[in-house]
């Protein structure tokens, strides 16, 4: 903590980075059945020094989401106040956030329903999807780079993980 005027503690601003874990309800409307909190649980981390504004740090996230299938077609996305209420931020930050993402097709809003992942799905086309990939593998590259580690030991790592992943999956249907 860094002493600020009138001997009040303040904290130097690169702790003001928070993460924040959004939880919506217990009951799946859509599907009308219940649903186990990890199911709904969705992770979104709003950095207020990073630049991006926060509307669109949702946005992006909640496009990630869906495009890599956390976010099925037909959930139900946190109210707008109860968001903004965990977020700790505006209401109104959450609202813009949310008619971007209907304007880009990626939400429905069902009037006095909620909003919900749109049926089409992701309209993030392949493209969309292998641009957000090579930002990624650029910075797992440059990250090798700087720790020594050559690419093929990369390309070896992913080809395993690849492996344990799909072997681990095999296995938690088989216990379903």
């Amino acid at each position: 903590m860094i002493s600020g005027r009138n001997g009040i503690d303040r904290f130097p601003p690169f702790l003001y980075y928070y993460v924040n874990t959004i939880t919506c309800g217990g009951l799946d409307s859509h599907r009308r059945r219940h649903v186990s909190p990890e199911r709904l649980t969705v992770q979104i981390h709003i950095s207020s020094t990073d630049g991006v504004p926060i509307y669109l740090q949702i946005v992006n996230q909640v496009k990630y989401l869906v495009a890599s299938g956390r976010l099925s077609p037909g959930e139900e996305l946190p109210p707008i106040r109860v968001l903004a209420e965990r977020l700790l931020i505006n209401p109104n930050t959450v609202a813009r956030a949310y008619r971007e993402l209907e304007t880009a097709g990626v939400v429905t809003k069902r009037r006095t329903a909620g909003t919900y992942v749109s049926q089409a799905g992701s309209p993030l086309r392949r493209r969309e999807r292998l641009r957000i990939l090579t930002q990624r593998v650029d910075a797992l590259l440059a990250e090798a780079r700087q720790m020594d580690v050559a690419t093929d030991e990369i390309l070896e790592l992913i080809r395993r993980r690849d492996q344990q992943m799909q072997t681990g999956s095999k296995q938690e249907r088989r216990h379903d």
